[in-house]
């Protein structure tokens, strides 16, 4: 199998502007002061973003799924922490599933 060299260009091209997209974003964030509200914003977004996901994913599942993210949250509550929460809402939709539901 060989590569073809307009698909290699294309590669090599789409790679180049993913980089420039990314480094120029730092490169502006490090040369201009953000708002206070834009630090907050991106202070933020890691929430939101992890809830729109779990919203979205429950949607999509049955009831031992919904019934499993009570201790997920009742853990983030607690502790705080995105990987504790995650943690314990496998195990606890791993003991359901075990249990038959």
């Amino acid at each position: 199998m060989t590569l073809r060299w307009d698909v290699a260009l294309a590669i090599l091209a789409m790679g180049l502007v993913t980089y420039l997209c990314r480094a120029g974003g730092y490169a502006v964030l490090r040369a201009v002061r953000t708002p206070p509200f834009i630090d907050a914003l991106l202070r933020n977004l890691p929430a939101p973003l992890f809830a729109a996901y779990v919203a979205l994913a429950l949607s999509r599942q049955d009831a031992a799924a919904a019934i499993a993210s009570i201790p997920c949250a009742l853990v983030h509550l607690r502790w705080k922490n995105f990987a504790l929460s995650i943690v314990a809402g496998v195990g606890a939709i791993a003991l359901l599933r075990w249990a038959g539901m």
